[in-house]
This record gives structure tokens, sequence and C-alpha cells, in this order.
């Protein structure tokens, strides 16, 4: 079989792969032609992570693939061309000739068009000539259109290498912190005891550090927002940027448990700048790591590991990346297990690419310099591999990296556990038997990450495994069609779990939630929307839900009431209202919450994202 011989069963293992999406594209006389539809794709593709299209095969409600074909596959092809080079169809044209290939599956003629990323500065990818009206992104669901804010914000990114040299009209010294600078005047002497700028007075040195600009066209000066971002008090930052959040939790690592043991946030108790947070939370991450004996050079004692090293280079990288402009917070969450870093704003480059390192398109290039002269933070794109290959180094499981769209926003999740812990195999020998022993490779690699991360994806196991993408597909569906595992969601958003044992949301890293919202209600965690069962005070107080646990059928009407009573209020999560009524998960999804979502009764807490392995539902008032 090659790359052009395809299966029906190849293209469900493929959409799992990429983002796929089937189009009939019959056209009005049968012979095939460009769906008027396919450039929204196109647009939607070319402003998320890309992805593939066919014409000429069918899809159902149930994501259940047809072959029909493509009668004239050379005509659709040159009317695709034609389309793609009309400014009045489309703004840019990112294929090439090999995007665009004639396949067949199950003897059929189909064409397949395969549609990259667009480099950032290319975007917005728009369809018609306004790019306020024309931008679509993508999410598992489909196609959507982007609103004003996030065309331009991509709009910000394509034309600014940097974000934050702009100078703050208005701002002067004194919204800085003094004590903040002082300090960062130590580390930087304590780092280069020789260098230069040190001679320098406080204004000249931040002038030096990017934190101070002149305009020479219009003859001013002053702050810039590397320099407010880096040093500020906290109100003259909020000014700048009132959507400003730092937050740093410990949390307990409990299943379902949104508490924090230990937090630091911008509640008006310190400075709120980011050189503070780095310097106070740095110390709070690597408090309980194990520092070895070890002398440089016979004399000087180095009181680092690798470990601590990935941790400063995580956290910087979140900070120097972020857009302080969007909508949600800088968080750094300690678990017993795991460190977690989300910044505000996507990607500027694919995930695969930031990670292999060697490039670097630093979103705040100032504070990239600040760090870099005290020794926090690399050159050249080499951050992310350095963090890859401490935890490579302790054998640990492979660094996630994501990006996430609405609000845009980047996560981190750093687990210091053993690829294949010893104690994991031998849970997992006890719960299969004699049969996980003759599994392959992989297949045993996905049941410990599922004991371990709570679910897998085909996303997470190519990060893990080295096997070629579609072998990872086989596995994952022979492990659900053997049943050890159970599945929901579909094409890229499906996740696999254990029978019966769908995973909990982790607690607390990704926001659905502004910044502004958070800096009015500092006490509580980002992620208390989503309560655990042991939460869930309704279900013992609402005799709703009595009606329907540990009992057989009921009527649906019975159900229905059963459900709104307990999400009234609040988002319950799949798994909590599962433990609450005593049914599976798939059968309340499929059954009831589906159909009630539709009808609007019940609300989505991620509603661009239907499919979104940590959904929770409220009942609407």
């Amino acid at each position: 079989m090659t790359m052009a011989d395809l299966t029906l069963l190849d293209l469900q293992d493929l959409a799992e792969e990429v983002d796929l999406e089937a189009k009939a594209a019959q056209g009005q006389y049968g012979m095939g032609e460009v769906p008027k539809s396919f450039f929204e794709t196109y647009s939607a593709m070319a402003n998320t992570n890309g992805g593939t299209v066919f014409f000429g095969i069918g899809q159902n409600e149930d994501k259940k693939f047809s072959v029909i074909g493509i009668e004239d596959a050379a005509k659709v092809r040159k009317e695709l061309w034609d389309g793609l080079n009309n400014r009045e169809q489309i703004n840019a044209n990112i294929l090439r000739d090999e995007n665009v290939s004639v396949a067949h599956v199950e003897g059929k003629q189909v064409l397949r068009i395969d549609i990259p990323r667009a480099d950032r500065r290319k975007r917005p990818i728009y369809v018609g000539q306004n790019p306020l009206t024309g931008t679509y992104r993508r999410n598992y669901e489909g196609d959507y259109h982007c609103d004003e804010e996030t065309v331009r914000r991509m709009m910000s990114d394509a034309i600014e290498d940097t974000r934050d040299t702009v100078l703050l009209e208005g701002f002067t010294f004194k919204d800085l912190d003094a004590e903040t600078f002082a300090a960062y005047r130590n580390e930087f002497k304590s780092t280069k005891p020789g260098h230069p700028w040190l001679a320098l007075d406080d204004q000249e040195l931040l002038r030096n550090l990017g934190g101070w600009t002149n305009d020479r066209r219009d003859n001013k000066e002053g702050l810039t927002f590397a320099g407010l971002l880096m040093f500020g008090k906290l109100r003259p930052i909020l000014d700048a940027a009132p959507y400003y959040l730092v937050d740093y939790q410990e949390q307990s690592g409990l299943k379902g448990d949104p508490r924090w043991i230990d937090r630091m946030t911008t509640d008006g108790t310190w400075s709120g700048n980011l050189f503070d947070f780095y310097r106070r939370v740095y110390a709070k991450l690597t408090a309980e790591l194990k520092v070895p004996f070890r002398l440089e050079g016979g004399a000087k004692r180095i009181d680092e590991t690798a470990v601590h090293e990935a941790l400063r280079e995580a956290m910087v990288n979140a900070l120097i990346h972020a857009d302080y402009t969007g909508r949600v917070g800088i968080l750094v969450i300690k678990w017993p297990d795991r460190f977690g870093f989300r910044n505000p704003g996507g990607l500027r480059m694919p995930p695969e690419r930031a990670l292999a390192g060697g490039i670097s398109d630093c979103r705040n290039r100032n504070l990239q310099k600040m760090f870099q002269l005290i020794g926090a933070g690399e050159q050249a794109g080499s951050g992310l591999p350095k963090v890859l290959a401490a935890w490579k180094e302790q054998h640990w499981r492979t660094p996630q990296l994501a990006e996430h769209l609405n609000p845009d926003q980047t996560t981190l999740v750093l687990r210091m556990v053993s690829f294949l812990p010893r104690e994991t195999l031998e849970a997992l020998d006890r719960r299969i038997g004699p049969k996980f022993h003759s599994m392959s490779p992989t297949q045993r690699l996905a049941l410990a990450t599922v004991a371990i991360e709570g679910k897998v994806s085909h996303d997470r196991l190519k990060e893990i495994s080295t096997e070629h993408p579609h072998d990872l597909s086989k596995e994952l569906a022979a492990l659900a069609r053997d049943k050890f595992l159970d599945s929901s969601g579909a094409t890229r958003a499906k996740i696999y779990y254990f029978p019966g044992e769908p995973p909990y949301p982790e607690l607390g890293l990704q926001s659905t939630q502004t910044a502004g919202a958070l800096n009015s209600s500092v006490h509580l965690p980002p992620s208390s929307v989503h309560l655990p069962p042991s939460s869930v005070h309704l279900a013992s107080q609402n005799k709703l839900a009595e009606t329907v646990r540990n009992k057989g059928k009921v009527p649906k009407a019975t159900m229905e009431a059963a459900i709104l009573a307990v999400c009234k209020g609040t988002f319950i999560a799949l798994k909590a209202l599962s433990e609450i009524l005593d049914r599976s998960p798939e059968t309340l999804r499929i059954h009831y919450l589906i159909r009630m979502v539709k009808d609007g009764r019940l609300e989505l807490h991620y509603p661009e994202s239907p499919n979104h392995p940590n959904q929770a539902y409220r009942s609407r008032e």
C-alpha cells in the first residue's frame, strides 16, 4: 500500500494523527468541484496547526467516513489553484505543488490537500478582502469565526518582532519599585562582576537593559513596557496592562482537589513585578530538590543540578514569551510529582519546532535580555531543549508543551515520574494479567501513560514514542477494541482511559477565565469551576439526585430534571456528574447531555470545543 492508496480504516486512523476534514465536493453535476466552504477550512487550518482536507469523502454525524470519489480530479485541482491564487477569494496561497495530490481510497479517486500552519508573519489567512470578517480558526469540532480581538492579535504578532519595546507615555522612574531594581543590580553584579554597565547610574543602566528608551522622532523618552513589567509597582503595571496577572500555587496533588497549600499572586502584598515573581517563585519551585555536593575547578561549590536549570528555563520561557495584553495570566503550579507553567499567548511556531530548538522567536526580547544578563534564559531557542535534556537525563516522562485557544495560552507540564516506573508496570500486570506481557512495547507504554497521567491521546503518545504516527493509531485502536481502554471524543480530540475511569480535569493550569476576572477574586484558584465529587454538596442536598441514584431505568424527564438540579449554579465535570447520578459518563453524554446542550438547557464550560477532555456542564437559568 502506498501513501496514495488508502482504506477507510486508514482515514479513521489518520483523523487522530492530523486535523482532518472530509468534503464530498461533488458539484452540481457530480463531476466534482471545490466547495465554497473549503476556503473557510483553509483559513482555519492555516491559522491554527494545519490539517488535511479530502475531496470525494463523505462523513456522517458519528465521524464515520464514506467514499464517494471525484470523477474529474484534474478539473477540481485546477479550480483549487485558481481559487487559492484569487485575491478576491483568499488573501494568500501558502500551498505548494506537493501539498495537493490525487489519492485512491477503496479504489476510488479522491483529492488530498495538506494545509500547513501559516508562519505567524503571514497570519491571518482570511477569506475575502477583510481580515476582521473573514478570519477563521479550528477547534476539535470544525471551523469557527474569529472575533475582532483575536484577529488584531494575529495582526500584531505578524508585524511586531517584539512586544515590549514600546515607550509608555506618562510613565516615569517613580513607577518602578526601587527595592526590586536594587535587587536586580545586585544579581547582575553577582553574575557578571566586571560588566561595564555596573558603573552606570540607574537610568543609564535601565536604558542599556532596554527598560528606558528615547523616541528621537518625537523627542520623548520614558519607560518601555519591558522596564515596567520587570521592575514596576503593581498599580502602574495594571494601568498599562489591565489583564496582567502573575500567580503561583502549590497544590496537594489529590485527584479533583483544587485547593492550594501555598500561593503568591498579585494581591498587593508585594511589588507584583516579573523580577520579584521570578526570584521568589524559583526559590519555592526548587526548595525540595536534592543538590549533590560538588566543586567546580576544585574551588567554587555548585548548588544547582540540571533539574534546577530546567525549572529556571521553563519559568523564564513562560515570562518572556507571554502576551501581556492577553486575557489570561501567568500561572505556575507546583504539585508533589510535577510542575505546570502557563503563559498568555499562543506559540509563535509549531510546538515540535519550539521543542527542537535552534530558532528563537521571542515575543519580549528586552525581557529576554534582562533575564539573560543574570544567568537566566537561553539564546537561540535553546531553553526548551535544555528542559527536555534535563528530564531525559533523569529518565522522567517527556514534558508536555501545548497550545490552547479561546483564550490563547501556552502550557508546559513537567512530570517528575519515571518513564516506566516499576510500580506502575507491576500494577498493570496485576490489573491485566498475562496478556500484558504479550502486548507490544507501544501498547504497554500507552497503558502506563494512562496509569500515570489518567489518559492518553495520539498526540501524547507521539511525544513519548519513536513509532510512526500511523502505527500509534493502530495500537490505540487495538487497545480499545480489546476493551483494555475506553475512549471519548473524535478525531484529534479523542482520548483513551481505563474502562469506567474517565480522567479528572488537570486542575488549575489551562484557563477559560480572563486575568481581569481572576484579579478581582484572587482568593479563588482559577480552576474552581471544576468541582470534584467530594466538593459537590448538591448531590446530598437535592432529592432529585436520589431519584436516580442506585436505581435502574428511570423516565427520561426524571433523569433530565436531576441533571439540571445537580448542575444548577456551577459547572460540573462529566466524571463528577457520573458519580452523583450513578450512570456511566458515555450514557449521560450520548443520551442526555448532548441534546440538553443543543436545546439550550445546559451550557458548556468550553463552548468552542464540545468534545474537550475537561468539559463541564452548567444549567442555564
